[in-house]
């Protein structure tokens, strides 16, 4: 059971905004500047999180420049850096992730993303359709992991051809690589190839049958799951939910509008399963006990939080864990502030929080 925190590398506020884009966000009081991102990475290291995942897309800054200068400003904390398979040659990608070890102290972890927006990808200059995108990130995962083998090899795929490829030193640490996608076609690519296996927060009997399905998928091959979901968590159950309705508050009809008019051109399956939950509108947010929809309202990707006291939270977390869940990718807004308030007062109260030795904040894992 390890927790992990999360950098709002496109800016940060009070606010539920926008990760990877910018048209329709929220306006962010903070900006992301190496200084903030380095204090909400501190914050997080400081709390008992073992590591902190960056967001990719157009409305970001590129996640390998902003982890290279967040690892200067912290000893422990590892960075997940968010990769689009595809946009670079992972030829290329295995030489920046050695680098990256050797100079971090091997603190680096991959979130390989396929991607789930038709429109965004060809703006990048991609134009794959969903099925053929995952067939290309299975052969950029073989390339990846046999560059850091350390040995010569060829490799003739329909995407990718590498002639005496390899490093002449092999890795020493490879980075673990997460992975997520809830299509059949990024199981199929998780199962074989993952090291830890990500689903967005969905009700506890949704989390059940997935972690159930990819170990299936997985057969017997060792593979962790994790789960990215938000946290809004309070002395007493009816602070937290307060929350709520002034987050709620801060959604225009025309944000709201336009965010859901970009999920709906997506071809995502995960991110339909996220806007199934809320079904566009402010009613019937509530899904599961203390699990809320009203993040994908505006926000791609990750759209449900835990909402509820410290206590009733930590349990959550537990119940979860109990169903499989190894890991857990957290945020909060400001990130800052609720890495602090989430490491000293949701990590302790957690099975593993309750487990370890009495400190200010749980001493968890990677």
């Amino acid at each position: 059971m390890s927790f992990l925190w999360f950098l709002p590398t496109s800016g940060d506020s009070d606010q539920v905004g926008s990760a990877t884009v910018t048209a329709g966000a929220a306006r962010h009081s903070r900006t992301a500047t190496v200084g903030y991102l380095s204090e909400v990475a501190r914050a997080a290291e400081e709390s008992g999180f073992t590591g902190a995942l960056t967001p990719v897309g157009s409305g970001c800054p590129d996640p390998w420049i902003v982890c290279t200068a967040v690892a200067q400003h912290t000893e422990r904390l590892r960075l997940l850096v968010a990769v689009r398979a595809g946009f670079t040659l992972p030829t290329l990608l295995a030489q920046q992730a050695a680098t990256f070890q050797q100079f971090s102290g091997e603190r680096l972890s991959l979130n390989i993303v396929t991607g789930g927006d038709p429109a965004e990808q060809r703006a990048y200059g991609d134009f794959l359709d969903h099925d053929e995108r995952y067939a290309r990130t299975a052969e950029f995962l073989d390339v990846l992991r046999l560059e850091w083998a350390g040995e010569r090899y060829d490799y003739a795929g329909r995407h990718y051809r590498v002639d005496g490829g390899g490093r002449t030193v092999p890795v020493g640490v490879p980075p673990p690589i997460y992975f997520g996608g809830a299509s059949p076609a990024a199981e199929a690519v998780a199962g074989r190839q993952a090291d830890v296996y990500l689903m967005w927060g969905e009700p506890p009997a949704a989390i059940a049958e997935r972690v159930a399905r990819i170990r299936s998928v997985a057969a017997g091959r060792p593979l962790r799951t994790g789960l990215r979901v938000h946290v809004i968590a309070r002395e007493s159950a009816a602070e937290a939910w307060a929350e709520t309705e002034r987050l709620l508050a801060g959604m225009s009809a025309e944000r709201i509008a336009a965010a859901q008019a970009r999920f709906a051109r997506m071809d995502s399956v995960g991110q339909a399963r996220m806007t199934a939950l809320n079904r566009g509108t402010a009613d019937g947010l509530t899904i599961a006990p203390n699990l809320w929809a009203g993040v994908g309202l505006v926000r791609e990707g990750a759209g449900t939080a835990l909402v509820g006291s410290y206590a009733e939270v930590a349990e959550r977390l537990d119940e979860y864990a109990t169903l499989g869940v190894d890991e857990f990718v957290l945020s909060g807004w400001p990130h800052r502030e609720e890495a602090l308030r989430v490491g000293r007062h949701v990590l302790p109260r957690t099975r593993l929080g309750r487990q370890a030795a009495p400190l200010g904040v749980a001493a968890v894992r990677c």
